[in-house]
């Protein structure tokens, strides 16, 4: 039987609506294929959003988010409002999505290509067999926090944020992490700085005290921060699953990312308990090519994959749609950022054409 799905779309500001065009193209031929349709939504968010109402998130956006079997994001974000108080941002916008949806695990898988290791800036050696996943909680930590702003005394001025988790967020994060990597190669490794931190102690008792309790059998390493960062490019192969805080994990996955070779190769998920997640490329709207068919759109078709695969349970689709990218790299096909001697440069539409063809649509 034919089943159906609604899925909201944010193509968002900058490169957004060029990769979403070619995204739900190739979601559309997949599910031909596998006997499923889909139903689109698109909402503005970010600065479309703002150009449009005067807000990075519309209460209208968010409503048909919450209304949706998943949600597509493409990118948000530009120069122009840089200007603006910071709750009308557009990457507040971002924020008060993954908030507004309860979304408080992301998920970044970091796999290396075999047609893109020579464009990684690291050696053969160090990035050959990578496959790693940042489990990164999302709702918490100092980007929540409160109190947090600007004061002003004795004609000097302090500005202060507040990093804070309590046993529940790091516990469900946590979870999170251990039961992915059960599924993997079962080792997590919790990433804190608890040596200098309060708030990473309690991390890192809350994190031994769930393992202990409920999967022993995962082997449970802990690192602070700054070696992490370290062993990433040193000797990424040690991590299956790296879980860590928001402000962490937000630097070590776009750390993390460049062992790809390209940021514009990455996808994400993020997760709540319930209700729709959020499917997205980790890299930004690149407002500087932004309409001249420069764009990567891989990243966005592989987040696509995640949305099918965890979004609608639909496995087999999922794997197509990755078997087209890894397909379309073997043959030399390449945007501007991964061009190589050899290969084949294509803009953005073709690239989306190479993909159907891989696809066999």
């Amino acid at each position: 039987m034919s089943s159906s799905h609604r899925i909201t779309l944010l193509a968002g500001d900058g490169i957004g609506p060029e990769i979403m065009a070619v995204a739900s193209q190739l979601l559309d031929a997949v599910g031909r294929r596998h006997g499923f349709s889909l139903s689109y939504d698109p909402q503005p968010i970010g600065g479309a959003a703002i150009d449009a109402s005067g807000e990075p998130l519309p209460a209208s956006t968010l409503e048909a988010c919450r209304a949706s079997d998943a949600v597509l994001l493409a990118a948000i974000g530009s120069p122009q409002y840089d200007s603006l108080p910071r709750e009308k941002r557009p990457e507040t916008g971002l924020l008060g999505l993954r908030s507004g949806l309860g979304l408080f695990a992301n998920l970044r898988p970091v796999k290396i290509s075999p047609a893109l290791i020579d464009a990684s800036t690291l050696k053969r050696e160090v990035i050959e067999g990578v496959d790693l996943m940042v489990v990164r909680e999302l709702t918490g930590g100092v980007y929540f926090g409160q109190p947090r702003g600007r004061v002003e005394a004795d004609g000097r001025v302090r500005a202060f944020n507040t990093m804070a988790y309590s046993d529940n967020e790091i516990d469900r994060i946590a979870r999170v992490g251990f039961a992915l990597a059960r599924e993997r190669s079962s080792r997590l490794c919790s990433v804190d700085k608890a040596n200098v931190l309060d708030v990473s102690q309690l991390w890192r008792d809350r994190v031994a005290a769930i393992h202990a309790a409920d999967y022993p059998d995962v082997e449970l390493a802990h690192m602070y921060v700054d070696n992490a960062a370290m062993q990433l490019v040193r000797n990424p192969r040690q991590f299956d699953v790296l879980l860590t805080s928001n402000l962490f994990g937000d630097v070590l996955s776009d750390e993390a990312a460049m062992l790809s070779g390209s940021i514009g190769m990455l996808p994400s998920a993020s997760l709540g308990a319930e209700g729709p997640g959020l499917f997205e490329p980790i890299h930004g709207s690149a407002p500087d090519i932004a309409g001249q068919d420069k764009a990567n759109p891989m990243a966005m078709v592989l987040s696509a994959a995640m949305l099918l695969r965890l979004g609608l349970k639909q496995e087999a689709a999922a794997a197509d749609l990755e078997a087209a990218v890894e397909r379309t790299l073997a043959a030399g096909f390449r945007t501007g950022d991964l061009m190589a001697e050899g290969c084949t440069q294509l803009g953005c539409r073709a690239m989306g054409e190479q993909l159907l063809q891989a696809l066999g649509d």
